[in-house]
């Protein structure tokens, strides 16, 4: 989906709001998997006004970074601000600051779904997403074999991050990403054009997305859509 970027905030907002009802009316629940960063914002604020069963509905991380909870550089303390001091969802915060990083990833993928009805994705334009990184010795092509990992050297700070897997985002039923910005048109157009390298570029592994993109992020593209 190609929109202006005033409209990337609601129209993403109602793709959420679409998948947790569906999951809500087909499974009692609905578990959906957000992210960090300054583009879902604005789709957290309009996503807290919609008319949702919220007691039914969990609220996942995608990623946290090893910061306390009300760090500015939290991601549970941006989607809390945006969304959840003003709706009653169930929350499962990812405990990233614990000082055992390992059993902090442990605990989170034993109480993490087998199945995520919804993932909130982004993209940084080295083409990671989560806090799945390209790199020498980062080779996120394969299952993983677990849910939830601890990753000691981001190469963007704060290194230290709790993240999900490979695993994860290819179990999800639905995933979107969200891309906002000229500055990276060039990366999506190599994530949604390029030859297929999820052991080079992360972001692969949510190809099959639906993807929304404001017209700076698309302008590169050759094709008019995408999901």
């Amino acid at each position: 989906m190609i929109v202006a970027a005033a409209e990337v905030a609601a129209v993403g907002a109602r793709w959420l709001a679409e998948q947790a009802r569906a999951a809500v009316s087909a499974r009692g629940r609905a578990d959906l998997a957000l992210s960090g960063g300054l583009t879902p914002r604005p789709l957290y604020h309009a996503l807290a006004r919609a008319d949702l069963p919220w007691r039914q509905i969990h609220v996942w991380w995608a990623d946290e970074r090893c910061v306390d909870p009300d760090d500015v550089e939290s991601n549970y303390a941006m989607v809390k601000t945006a969304l959840l001091d003003e709706v009653p969802a169930v929350v499962h915060r990812m405990e990233a600051e614990r000082p055992d990083r390992q059993a902090a990833a442990a605990a989170y993928a034993a109480a993490l779904p087998d199945v995520l009805d919804a993932m909130l994705l982004g993209m940084g334009e080295d083409l990671h997403t989560c806090s799945l990184f390209p790199g020498p010795g980062r080779d996120w092509s394969r299952p993983v074999g677990t849910k939830v990992i601890y990753v000691a050297d981001s190469p963007k700070p704060p290194p230290e991050r709790l993240t999900v897997t490979p695993d994860v985002i290819a179990a999800a039923r639905a995933l979107l990403v969200v891309v906002t910005g000229a500055d990276k048109a060039e990366s999506v157009a190599l994530a949604l054009e390029g030859p297929e390298r999820p052991d080079l570029y992360p972001i692969h592994l949510a190809r099959r997305a639906t993807w929304l993109l404001d017209t700076g992020a698309a302008a590169k593209l050759e094709e008019t859509s995408h999901g």
